[in-house]
């Protein structure tokens, strides 16, 4: 008689459970086959982990399967779900499902591979597949197609991109060029079959891809590829770990990539000059020598933007609410912590206290050592009254709440949203980027810089004539200058000795825990001199030299029944 472990998909339990497996299911008991079984007095679905395990029950106790639903993930799949449940602690159900189809599927096609990879192809990286992998930055307004058809062009390649709309377009332009395409999750039994490319959104991470030759992750630093839900995972780390034990090389593709991506494997790049024609033209107003609690940010340089009738306008602010950024009424500087550079604000107590290192000092500017600070800036719903009255024409508000897309217009102002909602533009303008440039998460400086990334593509490039207008306090930023000069590289280094000093990604594991049932949590957590854990009241962070220390130290807490535990590893925000 066959025993199988399953672990059955059920909210908030992570435990196997022996069953037998009746002689009628045997053909199709194999590792990750989607099953229904008997818990407690109820019928759930689950997948097998295992067969026949050497530490399994006696079979003359153990209940039967009750039904073999159909496929699920490989072996391989469910190892790495294994990997991933400590990586970012969580539920390995929350990983099986991912790797799961969505919905039963009895039986796979035959495969359906063809290997016509036309042209063109990507010389850079081609050589960074023949040295086993690595990262290959491209200008914001460059194809990636020619990157993918070299990795297709080594057998069955894995392709991750941050959504679905660009997972479908891309698969549509691999067909046409003669390839067999599988987008996931829909094609899931395709891909599962065989095809020569399977591609997708962050779920693809875990699409079954057999024989995979290769992998591509299309802008890596697009924060679409991490789930913000808890587990925190995030695709790139799990293709890169799936590519590791598969002997598989990894190509990480991106206008500017993280500083995980680059520790992680070395970098090639296009020439200079290429790299700036894939860039738009980046006007910097410089804003220091204003009045920085005017309430207006329409500065005279956008104005002639806004009252240009030809010109398509999008207008960013982050800004909703009440602003958070100081600045010093006697010197114009503005408020930064002096340990990590972000912006500051006053606590109740009265003091500067930095979001992002938690420094606080007394309230008195480091330039000048004055005491009187201004609170900026107005949000995106005011500013659409005063730019629609300075563009003399309408402007249309643009938020994550509103139409996906908003009706056709010469303005728009709003969040960032604005960059993925209006469908083209002549130019981009960043009314505050101080507000991203200095906020106060470790990742700033990136995210501030994949903002930019999106304005780009958005106006096109130099040659089209499209702008990327940048109002900042703090010119000489370096993003802003890595923009200006496009060369994102520019920003790595102090990117680098900023985090190194911290202990931060990737010199270091974090993670957040927040909510009810935390405290509970962190208190059964077994104490480990590899992992610090700091806070209170149901707000904690805990810190470790490696994710490895990390993960295994907090899977040993035990989460209380029924709460709403959120546990972050490298949160995204």
């Amino acid at each position: 008689m066959t025993v199988a472990r399953v672990l059955p998909n059920v909210t908030g339990l992570d435990k196997h459970f022996d069953y037998v497996v009746p002689d009628q299911l045997a053909a199709g008991a194999v590792a990750g086959a989607v099953v229904r079984v008997e818990l407690h007095g109820r019928r759930v679905g689950g997948w097998i982990v295992e067969i026949d395990p050497a530490d399994a029950h006696d079979d003359a106790d153990l209940k039967p399967i009750a039904k073999i639903t159909g496929r699920g993930p490989d072996p391989e799949l469910i190892d790495l779900a294994d990997w991933a449940s400590v990586r970012w602690v969580g539920r390995r159900r929350h990983f099986l499902q991912a790797a799961s189809p969505h919905r039963a599927v009895l039986a796979l096609p035959p495969t359906q591979r063809t290997g016509n990879v036309s042209e063109p192809r990507s010389p850079a990286t081609t050589e960074l597949l023949a040295r086993g992998g690595g990262v290959l930055r491209l200008p914001p307004t460059s194809d990636p197609m020619p990157a993918v058809l070299s990795a297709a062009a080594t057998g069955p390649t894995l392709v991750i991109v941050p959504s679905v709309e660009q997972a479908m377009l891309l698969g549509a332009r691999l067909r046409r060029g003669g390839l067999t395409v599988a987008v996931v999750p829909d094609d899931w039994a395709a891909a599962a079959g065989g095809v020569d490319v399977v591609i997708g959104s962050r779920i693809a991470a875990w699409a079954p891809c057999p024989d995979m030759a290769a992998a591509v992750v299309v802008d890596e630093h697009d924060e679409a590829l991490q789930d913000e839900a808890s587990p925190t995972w995030h695709a790139r780390d799990v293709v890169i770990e799936r590519c590791r034990r598969a002997g598989a090389p990894v190509v990480l593709v991106s206008p500017s990539p993280t500083l995980v991506a680059l520790e992680w494997g070395v970098l090639v790049r296009p020439s200079h000059e290429r790299e700036r024609s894939g860039w738009p033209i980046i006007d910097v107003i410089d804003r220091t020598d204003e009045e920085p609690w005017k309430r207006s940010l329409v500065t005279s340089e956008l104005v002639r933007h806004l009252r240009d009738p030809d010109r398509v306008v999008v207008c960013v602010s982050n800004t909703t609410g009440r602003a958070r950024l100081l600045a010093c009424r006697q010197c114009r500087a503005l408020t930064r912590c002096r340990r990590c550079d972000a912006a500051v604000v006053l606590d109740d107590e009265r003091r500067l206290a930095c979001l992002r290192c938690g420094t606080v000092r007394p309230p008195v500017c480091l330039e000048c050592g004055a005491g009187r600070f201004a609170n900026l800036r107005p949000g995106v719903t005011r500013l659409r009254e005063e730019l629609e009255a300075a563009a003399n024409r309408p402007a249309v508000l643009v938020t994550g709440e509103g139409p996906e897309r908003p009706e056709a217009a010469g303005v728009y102002v709003g969040t960032e949203a604005a960059l993925h909602r209006v469908p083209g533009a002549d130019t981009v303008a960043f009314l505050d980027f101080d507000r991203e440039l200095l906020a106060p998460r470790y990742r700033a400086g990136e995210q501030a810089m994949a903002l930019l990334v999106r304005a780009a593509r958005l106006v096109g490039p130099r040659a089209r004539g499209g702008r990327i207008l940048i109002q900042t306090f703090v010119p000489h930023h370096d993003v802003v200058q890595a923009a200006l000069l496009a060369d994102p590289g520019r920003m790595v280094e102090a990117e680098r000795s900023r985090r190194a000093m911290l202990g931060l990604p990737p010199f270091g594991a974090y993670a957040e825990i927040r909510g009810a049932g935390s405290d509970e949590f962190v208190g059964s957590v077994e104490p480990s001199g590899d992992v610090v854990i700091a806070g209170g009241d149901g707000d904690y962070v805990a810190r470790a030299d490696s994710w490895t220390a990390l993960g295994h130290t907090l899977s040993t807490g035990v989460r209380p029944a029924g709460s709403r535990l959120r546990i972050a590893v490298d949160p995204p925000r």
